[in-house]
């Protein structure tokens, strides 16, 4: 299994990720929350990846540390939930406010998240609030806040700011028109496409 991969970062298309292990380029797919934390293209980076084998690919999904990755594979672990769906959950929410949202029982919280509707939210509190019920509490889980633009950096992409906020939302499972709906609702000239994308993420919960 590939556990974590370190290179150097050479495109930025959220939710994927390209980066470069010496010659090698490794295409992984990141929840939003881990995908803010990354550094400018061209920058060395590390990601915790989980491997996934299926008859017809093979896919990397990466996270910015083990405790978020560690909540993804409980996720998947549940019945009807698969990678994608993970990696929309974990867009939508950061893990703690997931967490909250399981422990609390707030089956209304977890079906504002695409995908997820309230028999599947009800699923999920039932099967994962006692497994999660010590997740996290030996270690910090709480994600580093994005600090927004950084100087110089280049994301590469081949549509506009809104276009790519657009394609990552509808890549995380929301429908064309939902997704048109939550970008022109936060969309403003010269935002970029990171900041159209967590606005966006944040008035859909």
């Amino acid at each position: 299994m590939i556990g974590r991969i370190q290179g150097l970062l050479i495109e930025k298309q959220p939710p994927g990720v390209l980066i470069d292990v010496n010659g090698v380029g490794y295409e992984i797919q990141m929840p939003m929350t881990s995908f803010y934390q990354l550094p400018a293209v061209g920058e060395n980076v590390t990601v915790f990846t989980h491997f996934v084998v299926r008859e017809d690919a093979q896919l990397l999904f990466g996270f910015a540390d083990k405790m978020e990755r560690g909540l993804f594979r409980e996720l998947i672990k549940a019945n009807g939930v698969g990678p994608k769906l993970g990696l929309t959950i974990l867009s939508g929410m950061s893990a703690p406010q997931f967490l909250s949202s399981v422990q609390n029982e707030d089956v209304t919280a977890l079906v504002s998240l695409p995908g997820i509707g309230k028999k599947t939210a009800e699923r999920l509190v039932v099967e994962l609030k006692d497994r999660l019920a010590n997740f996290g509490k030996t270690e910090n889980i709480t994600l580093p806040a994005n600090t927004g633009e950084r100087p110089g950096e280049t994301i590469v992409a081949v549509n506009d700011a809104r276009e790519e906020a657009l394609s990552a939302l509808v890549a995380l499972g929301y429908k064309p028109a939902q997704a048109s709906k939550l970008v022109s609702g936060v969309y403003k000239d010269g935002m970029e496409s990171e900041t159209v994308i967590r606005d966006a993420l944040k008035a859909a919960i």
